[in-house]
């Protein structure tokens, strides 16, 4: 079954934080949203919003497209 476009992009999230080594607290704090936001879009809790798609690939340094392609993991 495809994965849904939130748990996607929650994954993608949490894979590019976890490389980076950045807690949820210091993504959060980074892109200017509220640490458990973060934890909510990794479970697939949220449905973000364009402008919350910038910051967070701001913050992970990046680009808005990088979030949403498939990586080996």
């Amino acid at each position: 079954m495809r994965e849904d476009i939130k748990s996607f992009f929650g994954n993608r999230v949490r894979d590019e934080r976890q490389r980076k080594g950045l807690s949820q607290e210091e993504l959060a704090v980074r892109a200017g949203v509220h640490r458990t936001y973060i934890g909510m879009i990794e479970r697939a809790e949220k449905n973000i919003t364009l402008v919350n798609i910038e910051k967070i690939a701001s913050a992970l340094e990046l680009e808005i497209h990088e979030l949403f392609q498939q990586t080996d993991r």
